[in-house]
């Protein structure tokens, strides 16, 4: 009985690597209603072995009123998802029907599927520090984030939580700064 489940994750691990990214357009605030959605079109009709993740990337925002300042969390593409599925004609079929979507991104509203570098950098998957090829004392730009085109050198790599640490020269002092894998490139 093991043996079958074993092998049962190894298929499933298979066709997670063969899934590519792609980009859904939808109704402008309907974005976690489609991801929401979509989440749910897949446990009912079986299409886990299909569709693996579907990403609706927010960031943090800090918004100020006259007697207060908080944070909240701010779509960083409005009116867009991402999903990481193996396409077909019917999990097309499928996805398209969906309330709130108007179909994919890509010519003639077929998918096109996001390149490697398109989904490192909108942050889809997680970066492995081994992924980063980078070092301690290398100089890096930083390609996202409210520091993007900064150069700095990189201070520290902290594998275990994906965050590296960055030292920017700002008003003419040494700055050091968290970021994600995601976040930064070789410069």
């Amino acid at each position: 009985m093991d043996n079958n489940i074993e092998k049962k994750e190894a298929e499933v691990q298979e066709r997670a690597a063969q899934a590519k990214w792609y980009v859904i357009h939808t109704y402008s605030t309907y974005e976690l209603a489609v991801r929401d959605n979509i989440l749910k079109m897949v446990e009912n009709n079986g299409l886990q072995d299909s569709i693996f993740d579907v990403v609706v990337p927010q960031e943090e925002e800090i918004v100020e009123t006259k007697t207060k300042r908080k944070t909240v969390l701010k779509k960083k593409f409005p009116t867009y998802a991402f999903i990481k599925m193996i396409y077909s004609d019917h999990v097309y079929y499928m996805v398209t029907h969906i309330h709130g979507v108007t179909g994919f991104v890509g010519a003639g509203g077929r998918p096109e599927a996001l390149s490697a570098e398109e989904v490192r950098r909108n942050g889809l998957e997680k970066v492995k520090a081994e992924d980063l090829n980078l070092k301690v004392g290398d100089q890096v730009r930083i390609i996202s984030g409210a520091f993007e085109s900064y150069f700095g050198e990189l201070s520290e790599i902290d594998a275990e939580h994906g965050i590296v640490k960055v030292v920017l020269s700002m008003f003419g002092k040494p700055t050091p700064i968290e970021l994600e894998f995601n976040q930064v490139e070789k410069a």
